[in-house]
């Protein structure tokens, strides 16, 4: 699993660094994002290439994106 934690990091550093991520995703692995809000343009790029993605809040100020590849079973993007 790749985690990247983009709190404290000003636009487009936290983007940019998740795209370099995806270009060394595997087959199986995982992305985890911590930010401190839903990137929605990351999710409209996710759609767009064919990743999966899961958002959560699991405590105020910190949000968390699991970003895989999407694969004939996947049931259609989040």
């Amino acid at each position: 699993m790749i985690t990247i934690d983009a709190r404290n990091l000003l636009p487009p550093e936290p983007f940019e660094k998740v795209v370099e991520a995806l270009r060394t995703l595997t087959a199986g692995e995982m992305i985890t994002v911590i930010m401190e809000r839903e990137p929605v343009p990351l999710f409209r790029f996710l759609n767009r290439n064919d990743y999966q993605y899961e958002s959560s809040w699991p405590e105020p100020g910190r949000c968390e994106i699991r970003i895989w590849e999407k694969t004939e079973g996947d049931a259609g993007s989040s």
